[in-house]
């Protein structure tokens, strides 16, 4: 059996066991669990001593997703996502099927879909969204590479993906926007 496969096997496990993992993304590592568990998102929040209302973003594994987990999103929404070039986050309103405390008070979610083999693999296998915030302390520098991962994270997490930690590869956080309902897109995070 691959290491890939190991891995994504052994977030599986955790995940369902109201777990959370460290994980390379698309962008920069992060910390996930499932997006639908409600306790699993109190733990990252715990974490990453963040305020509660600073929302969550959550990764999904295909730009179809997003009709079960968004009430109204724009018509054309799955032809905006599959063209962006860029790793980007979009901000819903109407968020359904989260867990209450991944959602915004507003009742927005910020969500992307990743291009990224692995959490690709994991989100299809785990048949549920997953929680994709940056692997640090609120304030402190975003981990572009594991190397940058705090200590604290590394020990306050439930599994490490062994998958891409030797990668000197540096990635930004992705950009974040805001689309209207006639499609209009508002960058908030180039």
């Amino acid at each position: 059996m691959s290491e890939f496969e190991i891995d994504i096997k052994k977030c599986l496990n955790t995940i369902e066991a109201n777990g959370t993992i460290l994980y390379p993304t698309d962008t920069v590592w992060g910390i996930g669990c499932d997006a639908t568990n409600e306790a699993a998102v109190e733990k990252i929040y715990n974490l990453k001593q963040r305020s509660k209302e600073k929302s969550l973003i959550v990764l999904l594994a295909e730009a179809r997703d997003i009709m079960q987990y968004v009430a109204a999103p724009p018509p054309d929404i799955i032809a905006i996502v599959e063209n962006f070039d860029t790793p980007t986050t979009v901000i819903y309103d109407g968020a359904i099927g989260f867990a209450d405390n991944a959602v915004n008070e507003n009742g927005s979610i910020a969500i992307r879909v990743t291009n990224d083999p692995f959490c690709k693999a994991l989100i299809k296998r785990l048949q549920r969204p997953l929680v994709s915030t940056s692997a640090n302390i609120t304030g402190h520098p975003t981990p572009a590479i594991y190397s940058m991962v705090d200590t604290t994270i590394i020990n306050g997490v439930d599994y490490i993906v062994q998958h891409r930690q030797q990668d000197k590869t540096t990635r930004q956080p992705s950009r974040l926007v805001k689309i209207d309902d006639e499609g209009h897109i508002t960058v908030l995070r180039p």
